[in-house]
């Protein structure tokens, strides 16, 4: 080991400790990154919370990563060199699983992770190992582009996908439920794809004060609103084409289902509680009203080069998203701002 690095270390559920670490070596094949910025997810926050099958704690999360090359691995014949900054996309995959094969990388069953098989990109220094190198989702970083957006490629990745598999398109009106960063990715990216209106709805009212700089139509509170009746006011009783569920809510699942217009295709993208994970969904109305129910998670590599130019034309505004930069000493200040949905994206800067 090289000397120490500073981490953000989750001890135990709801404990986050920054500590001192050893610094990794960079791994056969694989790259030494000195990360520059790494953000906060809404994943990360379900971990803190509640525990991952697959994170064995005490563990380093951070999955949202961009870095500088500061060593490269034993055997390593990549093309990235020392000094370029990368863009890390957390999804490492089998190129020689049969969906990879085929380009759908997000139907693979041997997905890996970064932050979840190896420590992740909350800390001064991380490991990439050599199957990510390979894997498709690392991309330099644009020149003049900051480090605090390149490190936030990833989230906009599955919503890019969402809208590709749900066909947005121009003339859409969408209905995003859930205004949390998710759902303010959604709103940019529905723009992009076309869609003449957007309408959010959240139970939180800084939620739906902090989406009003991603400029949706109308916003619905839908804990003092009754949500069907105000989304048939706005869209002149015909209801929206396409309904994004940003949020881990089962009965946001049945509303998105009542109130989509004919022919509509609903997309559920908030994973939800194993506890609560079989809503009463009225699949009469599905039937009859001829939707289309759509499942989404993970991305492929194509939505991540997507991401990353839609952060850079401005298509997807990092600068909006992005609400709280903070060093990675003040870690649990910036989580307690995510936590309480006081920020959109808090991304950190270790070393700063």
């Amino acid at each position: 080991m090289k000397g120490t690095m500073q981490a953000v270390v989750l001890q135990e559920i709801m404990k986050c400790v920054v500590e001192n670490r050893p610094r990794p070596e960079p791994p056969a094949g694989g790259l030494l990154l000195k990360v520059h910025a790494c953000g906060l997810c809404g994943s990360d926050l379900r971990t803190i919370r509640s525990g991952h099958r697959n994170v064995m704690l005490p563990w380093i999360l951070g999955h949202e990563i961009c870095g500088e090359v500061e060593e490269t691995g034993a055997g390593y014949t990549g093309t990235w060199r020392i000094g370029d900054r990368l863009a890390v996309g957390p999804n490492v995959y089998d190129p020689a699983d049969p969906f990879c094969v085929e380009g759908k990388h997000e139907l693979s069953a041997s997905v890996r992770e970064i932050a979840q098989q190896w420590p992740g990109g909350l800390a001064e220094y991380i490991a990439i190992p050599g199957e990510s190198v390979a894997s498709g989702n690392i991309l330099p970083a644009p020149e003049g582009m900051k480090s605090i957006y390149a490190a936030i490629v990833e989230p906009g990745s599955s919503v890019i996908h969402a809208h590709e598999k749900a066909h947005t398109t121009i003339g859409d009106t969408v209905l995003v439920m859930g205004a949390g960063p998710i759902g303010c990715l959604h709103v940019a990216v529905a723009r992009a794809c076309g869609a003449s209106r957007v309408i959010v709805s959240d139970v939180v009212d800084e939620r739906l004060r902090l989406v009003q700089v991603f400029e949706p139509d109308a916003t619905i509170n839908s804990a003092v609103e009754d949500l069907p009746s105000r989304v048939r006011d706005l869209t002149d009783g015909s209801g929206p084409t396409v309904v994004i569920t940003a949020n881990p809510a089962a009965i946001s699942q049945v509303q998105a289902v009542e109130v989509a217009a004919k022919g509509g295709r609903v997309v559920l993208f908030g994973g939800l509680p194993h506890s609560d994970s079989k809503p009463g969904i009225d699949m009469n109305i599905v039937h009859y009203m001829n939707l289309s129910l759509i499942g989404i998670s993970r991305f492929a590599p194509r939505h991540f080069r997507l991401s990353l130019q839609m952060l850079q034309s401005g298509q997807i505004p990092g600068e909006k998203l992005v609400t709280d930069v903070l060093p990675l000493s003040q870690f649990n200040e910036g989580l307690q701002k995510a936590l309480e949905g006081r920020a959109l994206k808090v991304v950190f800067e270790p070393g700063r």
